[in-house]
């Protein structure tokens, strides 16, 4: 890279900052190639704590379930950028890290804004879960194994 440097050197600041190694520490202001020195324990603290609030602010106001079905009545709904509006149906395969919001906090969420069904699986055992709202409250199903019965598509998946 450097052989390429001094054969071809850049002609502009933004060439220069891209031939920077990744990682360095510097940015492009107003022309000007500044360094920035490794950022204080302090900073670090501050900068941590602010990404962690927004990070659980967003695990609150979007979900991004494994599986959701969007009815042809609902398709207005469907966006470039997502879905806007409640899913028909939201299928949740539970893993170690997820278990806890799938079972409590996104169902109350799904409920509340009015998800028809809702199915939480347990990959290891393949027990379903199910929920169906009726006047704005999810009602259980009945517990199964492998197989998903759904009255809102009125089918039956097995896995």
């Amino acid at each position: 890279m450097i052989e390429t440097l001094i054969k071809n050197p850049p002609r502009t600041i933004l060439e220069v900052w891209e031939s920077l190694p990744e990682g360095t520490l510097c940015q492009v202001i107003n022309n000007t190639l500044v360094m920035s020195p490794s950022p204080l324990d302090n900073h670090q603290k501050i900068l941590g704590r602010i990404f962690a609030n927004i990070h659980l602010w967003v695990e609150e106001n979007i979900f991004q379930p494994d599986i959701v079905f969007v009815a042809k009545e609902n398709t207005h709904l469907i966006k470039e950028r997502g879905l806007f509006g409640a899913p028909d149906l939201v299928i949740e395969i539970l893993s170690p890290s997820n278990k806890g919001y799938d079972k409590k906090d996104k169902k109350q969420v799904y409920e509340k804004y009015g998800v028809k069904e809702y199915w939480i699986i347990e990959p290891n055992e393949k027990t379903v879960t199910g929920f169906t709202l009726i006047n704005n409250i999810f009602v259980q199903t009945s517990p199964a194994v492998g197989i998903i019965n759904s009255e809102l598509l009125n089918s039956t998946f097995r896995f």
